[in-house]
């Protein structure tokens, strides 16, 4: 019996990369960067672009690298974590250009 209810279930689960075929990077964004480097443990600041492309430019080469720990993107009421941002950001998909990380040194 253990084995039969073994086969029913689902073998293969859409992950982070299967999800990335059906991105928009045109549709509006939010992006909820982490404020934890500073101390305080869930605080966040919001912001709202009109792409989402934009968001994740934004997040890859504007933010420091040790705020993207934490920071989130929402698109069509889905979130993707900061790995998954770094994927879309490398996806042969991403329509802008792509441009050297700013400086560490500001926050």
């Amino acid at each position: 019996m253990a084995m039969q209810q073994q086969e029913d279930r689902p073998r293969w689960k859409p992950g982070p990369a299967a999800r990335m075929h059906q991105f928009s990077y045109s549709d509006p964004a939010e992006l909820f960067v982490s404020n934890a480097w500073r101390g305080t443990r869930h605080s966040m600041a919001y912001r709202k672009f009109e792409t989402a492309a934009e968001a994740i430019r934004y997040a890859v080469e504007e933010l420091p690298a040790r705020r993207m720990i934490g920071t989130i993107l929402e698109v069509n009421e889905r979130r993707h974590s900061h790995n998954e941002i770094k994927a879309l950001y490398e996806n042969s998909a991403y329509p802008l250009c792509r441009h050297s990380r700013k400086s560490d040194h500001a926050a």
